[in-house]
């Protein structure tokens, strides 16, 4: 299975960092929207009720969210091989909020305080 990363597809500065991991995995990982029809099946089937809370990396066995996501993916960066899967990440609508001062501190501190480990 190619590693999912799920993110929050209508905001601006989640969209920018899921481009920059995309770019520096070399497009070798999979991308996921929180709000796309199949973001949704992976909240209700694996995440919990928390899930919009944070982004997630998806192994084999292993549900990351938040600051516990970070070592995996980027092990999974550094380890990944074969293939380009995507080279683009879509870019959704965003609300203007999410470019502001404010929301950079909000979300980076929501990355560093919210930490979740689901067992598949």
């Amino acid at each position: 299975m190619t590693p999912l990363v799920i993110y929050d597809n209508e905001c601006y500065l989640c969209l920018q960092f899921a481009k920059i991991i995309n770019f520096l995995a070399k497009g070798r990982l999979h991308f996921v929207g929180h709000y796309t029809s199949f973001g949704k099946k992976i909240r209700e089937n694996i995440l919990d009720s928390n899930a919009l809370e944070m982004f997630w990396f998806i192994d084999d066995s292993t549900a990351y969210g938040g600051r516990a996501a970070l070592c995996p993916l980027f092990s999974a960066i550094f380890n990944a091989d074969g293939k380009n899967i995507q080279k683009n990440i879509s870019q959704d609508s965003y609300e203007l909020g999410c470019k502001s001062p404010k929301a950079v501190f909000f979300r980076s501190a929501s990355l560093l305080t919210n930490s979740k480990k689901i067992k598949i």
